[in-house]
């Protein structure tokens, strides 16, 4: 079937993506193999486990192995990565591209969930939403660090905004399949632009 082919494909996009992202960070954080591993494996899995958690369901990463597989993948990936580039890795593009992948591919993922579930318009916005940026949260939790995604840049929002236009594309007739394709090109271009033109939302301080 093409729908479950697509998320087939996000789905391995979003693990690769998000469990390189999760080590690199764990590199620069100095954390040895074991820290590194499990810190990939939480930022890729971390979302989606959540997402299955809301809508009842038993999460698939702890059912079956395929997902921690293609996690460990994505360590082994980071670790090359590293190797590679080495004295590079400070270059925040290291992280910030296969981030913005792994955000475009688990945002869409998410949406296509809980339209399956039918869930409200504010329901599928709120699952796409934590898919994306649970588990970078998580790995943020981890390294005791206030989560990115409420703090730095324009970065949850661009979940939203994919969310946003896939329901709005289902609303439209669009076919499901091509709803999620348009919601993931969406996410990664809005998220590269943000990117490239350093956005962010007004943030507010106390006097204090």
């Amino acid at each position: 079937m093409i729908t479950e082919n697509i998320f087939f494909i996000m789905n391995i996009i979003g693990l690769l993506a998000f469990a390189v992202v999760g080590s690199l960070k764990g590199i620069k954080k100095g954390l040895d193999l074991l820290g590194i591993t499990v810190l990939g494996i939480m930022t890729a899995l971390g979302g989606g486990i959540t997402r299955d958690l809301l809508v009842n369901t038993i999460p698939y990463a702890l059912m079956y192995p395929n997902d921690i597989i293609v996690s460990l993948i994505g360590v082994w990936l980071a670790i090359v990565v590293f190797k590679v580039f080495n004295e590079d890795i400070s270059n925040k593009y290291i992280i910030q591209i296969p981030d913005a992948i792994g955000l475009s591919a688990f945002t869409t993922t998410g949406a296509m969930i809980a339209f399956n579930f039918e869930v409200s318009f504010f329901g599928v916005i709120i699952l796409a939403t934590l898919t994306g940026v649970g588990g970078g949260i998580i790995s943020d939790i981890l390294l005791q660090k206030t989560p990115s995604a409420l703090t730095e840049d324009f970065y949850a929002s661009c979940s939203i905004i994919g969310a946003v236009s896939f329901y709005l594309c289902i609303l439209s007739n669009v076919n499901f399949e091509i709803s999620a394709v348009i919601c993931s090109i969406i996410v990664l271009m809005v998220r590269i632009v943000a990117i490239l033109c350093k956005w962010s939302l007004p943030k507010f301080y106390s006097e204090k």
